[in-house]
């Protein structure tokens, strides 16, 4: 049995230093996905609270930020019980803008943690779409 990996990319008209600003920081985190209280830094604890509710939703540890080009941390969510997954953001630097890439592995394998699996699959979709309206929006 193979373990599951999710796998994404994106490309986004914005520098990879503007990426890695919506990667690492509490304010610009909070317009895509969920919001730190600080900004990401290797070696500190990752807690990301909801934005409405305020609650931890993910939590586990930042294994490297090395600016602007990779970030790589431990994922946990109350779903997956004690269970760490990893994952990985790459930075590409293309004409125009970023390419953007997420490497989400060591999901659960059984038959049983599946819904699990879409469950993140569509949220990573649906959190890559916010990213990038809030990147792409012009502030008036």
């Amino acid at each position: 049995m193979t373990t599951p990996t999710l796998s994404k990319t994106i490309f986004l008209r914005a520098s990879r230093d503007e990426v890695w600003a919506f990667l690492t920081e509490p304010d610009k985190l909070a317009k895509w996905f969920h919001a730190p209280k600080a900004t990401l830094k290797q070696g500190d604890k990752l807690e990301l609270f909801g934005t409405e509710s305020g609650d931890l939703l993910i939590w586990g540890d930042v294994l490297a930020a090395r600016r602007p080009e990779y970030l790589e941390y431990t994922f946990t969510v109350k779903p997956m019980g004690d269970a760490k997954s990893l994952v990985k953001w790459t930075l590409s630097e293309m004409p125009g803008g970023t390419k953007l890439s997420l490497e989400h592995e060591g999901l659960p394998a059984s038959a049983e943690a599946f819904d699990l699996i879409l469950a993140l699959d569509n949220g990573w979709d649906k959190h890559f779409i916010q990213m990038r309206e809030a990147l792409h929006t012009v502030p008036a």
